[in-house]
């Protein structure tokens, strides 16, 4: 029987941000929870970089991701590119065209607006509308041969991926979202399918990330199942909100990290997220490893909190306790269906 240490040690996370623009305070509550978490088991943790977007993502950015995740502190056992697994990511279509479970799809954001079913992410659902059109013959070229976006056929059923804090991730995601788009329209992998298959080909077992991800653990879930892929446990965490309510965002003009420099050190700055986070009484100045000694989730606060930043008063709505936030929100609700 293997000892826990040795069990510990097997586990493996992952901190896998978007590179869509800079880190902001929302960023690097989730990558220090992230890491804590993982290092507090003993487990390896890597840096994913999402960046498979070519009109947002772009190679300055990760690489701004990768220093401001460094100068706060937070070092990865291994550090990846998300576009440079395209191959593995093709191979994840080949099998899914194997099964017949790819199809292509016309249907254009507006008409799924129109449909008017709202989805649990705030989004509006899709209502399957394509499921029966199919891919050019294989001979032809198969899915390589489409031009539009290519969804997934998911089967009915419930699903319950497993939150360690409790949440209930059970879901009929082919009711609750639609089929899910795996690659899109301008030839990008999607999301949730490069998601999953980075997982399995990293081993990832443990998923930490904010909770305005949670309603996507079941889409997740069953593409997992498709592909016979090994299903990870989750936790997760609290969020940093703005006034309006929406979690801190790139497109809210959340602050960026560079900007907070100027006015934090990096242990003053992990120290004020580690107290956000109920892991210090006080915001003094620390750094991730000295953490780590009492790091534990039932320390961790569950409810979101809402914080503010004006470019020189720093404190949390409503406390008057520091803390570096967003600006106004200036944008409007970008939530809506991934495409």
């Amino acid at each position: 029987m293997q000892s826990r240490t040795q069990s510990k040690a097997q586990e493996i996370g992952r901190y896998a941000p978007s590179t869509t623009g800079p880190a902001h305070p929302g960023t690097l509550l989730a990558a220090l929870l992230c890491w804590l978490d993982a290092r507090s088991r003993g487990a390896r943790v890597e840096l994913r970089l999402e960046d498979l977007d070519p009109q947002r993502c772009r190679p300055e950015l990760g690489r701004a991701m990768r220093e401001d995740l460094a100068w706060l502190g937070l070092e990865w056992d291994a550090t990846r590119e998300q576009r440079a697994a395209r191959a593995s990511h093709e191979a994840a279509l080949d099998r899914l065209e194997e099964m017949g479970v790819l199809y292509p799809c016309h249907c254009s954001r507006s008409q799924i607006r129109r449909s008017g079913e709202r989805s649990p992410d705030g989004g509006y659902r899709y209502p399957n509308i394509c499921r029966e059109r199919t891919l050019p013959p294989r001979s032809e070229g198969g899915w390589r041969a489409s031009d539009q976006p290519l969804r997934a056929r998911i089967p009915h059923g419930v699903v319950a991926p497993i939150d360690e804090g409790g949440l209930d991730l059970s879901q009929d995601p082919a009711l609750a979202f639609g089929d899910p788009v795996v690659r899109r329209r301008d030839g990008a992998i999607a999301y949730h399918l490069a998601s999953v298959v980075d997982d399995a080909e990293s081993g990832v077992t443990r998923i930490v990330r904010g909770r305005d991800l949670a309603a996507s653990s079941a889409t997740q879930a069953k593409l997992r199942e498709l592909l016979g892929l090994p299903e990870p446990v989750y936790h997760h965490h609290f969020l940093l909100l703005e006034r309006s309510g929406d979690k801190l965002a790139k497109l809210h003009g959340s602050v960026g990290v560079s900007e907070l420099r100027r006015s934090y050190s990096a242990e003053a700055l992990c120290g004020v997220l580690a107290f956000a986070a109920g892991l210090l009484g006080t915001p003094e100045p620390v750094t991730p490893g000295a953490l780590l000694g009492e790091f534990a989730w039932d320390r961790v606060r569950t409810q979101d909190r809402v914080a503010s930043w004006d470019g020189s008063a720093r404190q949390f709505s409503g406390d008057s306790e520091c803390f570096p936030c967003a600006r106004p929100a200036r944008w409007p609700d970008p939530r809506k269906p991934r495409e």
